[in-house]
């Protein structure tokens, strides 16, 4: 999901923001509906299992369509907080995903999940979320867009390095599967958009909501598939969540604002490396791990929607109110 700004199409690009807005607040209740589906009937969802990564392209496919050459561009005019950016993201959230694992204690295949995900690219709806928070939304987008093009690098990679010692890691197979879910499908998308501009942008608008959809058949899928484990770790499970997101956004925080980055950077830094592909995660550890391991992935669908929407909200309302401030105390004072 996610948003761009652009003077062109503007009626366009503003049914977009607010569809995106809608979604992203929506999708939450929508996901925890589905998981809840999920569990009381997992019969009725777990023979779907190779749906999965279908519905992870389509969402890729969807990303690609909302990015442009400009997007890109944004390396070369502010290289230091893309590569902050992205850095933090490879090197944060993985190691916060083992540190929990290990500190928590978690069984190998919930540890091995937990750890996948924080070795995911940045999830597709840290660009709406952004927007909202009055972050830097051109630099959301350069940096999802980078940590999601040399994700079939470092996330069997970083999986095989820090998850390896849980489970067995196929790293190769891993990376052909990240280049077929997710690299051709974004590749094709930018590439539509290229070639057909005038269609791309007539489904800008309805493009959160495949994306919604989407990821919630991800979760109505993964956790049909683990139900039994959620019953019995269902707890522990949401407590790892909670910590590796909430941990990865005050993290990537605090790395923006130690460069002395602007608050609109920081911000920005702080959802992006908090926020997950965690649709992702969760499809490759059913395939290449267990349904168990994929539970973290689904689980962190949910939250981190949940906290990135409540986490906006509250800066939304501050930048308010420093605005309100700083109009009132520019104007001449009565006499």
């Amino acid at each position: 999901m996610s948003t761009h700004r652009n003077v062109q199409h503007k009626p366009v690009l503003d049914a977009e923001e607010r569809s995106a807005k809608i979604a992203v607040t929506v999708f939450p209740l929508l996901v925890l509906a589905g998981g809840a589906l999920a569990l009381l009937t997992p019969e009725t969802f777990s023979g779907f299992s190779k749906a999965v990564n279908p519905l992870l392209m389509i969402i890729m496919f969807g990303m690609g369509l909302t990015l442009t050459l400009p997007d890109f561009a944004l390396v070369v005019r502010k290289p230091l907080p893309v590569l902050l950016g992205v850095v933090a993201q490879y090197v944060i959230m993985p190691l916060l995903g083992l540190g929990i694992s290990m500190l928590l204690q978690l069984p190998p295949a919930l540890a091995a999940g937990v750890i996948l995900v924080g070795c995911a690219p940045g999830g597709t709806a840290s660009n709406v979320v952004t927007y909202l928070a009055k972050g830097d939304v051109a630099l959301s987008v350069t940096m999802t867009s980078i940590s999601t093009l040399v994700a079939p690098i470092f996330t069997p990679l970083l999986t095989l390095w820090l998850a390896g010692q849980y489970l067995p890691v196929d790293a190769g197979s891993m990376a052909m599967s990240i280049v077929q879910i997710v690299l051709i499908p974004v590749a094709l998308g930018l590439v539509l958009r290229l070639v057909l501009p005038r269609f791309a942008t007539l489904v800008l608008p309805a493009l959160p909501w495949v994306s919604v959809l989407a990821i919630t058949a991800v979760v109505l899928i993964v956790v049909a598939g683990s139900a039994a484990a959620i019953f019995s770790a269902g707890a522990l499970i949401l407590l790892a969540v909670i910590m590796h997101n909430a941990g990865g956004m005050a993290l990537g925080y605090g790395t923006a604002k130690l460069f002395k980055q602007p608050i609109a950077t920081r911000r920005t830094m702080a959802i992006e490396v908090g926020m997950q592909n965690s649709g992702l995660a969760a499809g490759l550890a059913r395939t290449y791990f267990s349904p168990e391991a994929a539970l973290p992935g689904a689980v962190f669908s949910v939250w981190h929607n949940l906290s990135g929407a409540i986490i906006a909200a509250i800066w939304r309302r501050s930048s308010a109110k420093n605005a309100a401030r700083e109009t009132e105390a520019a104007q001449p004072v009565a006499r």
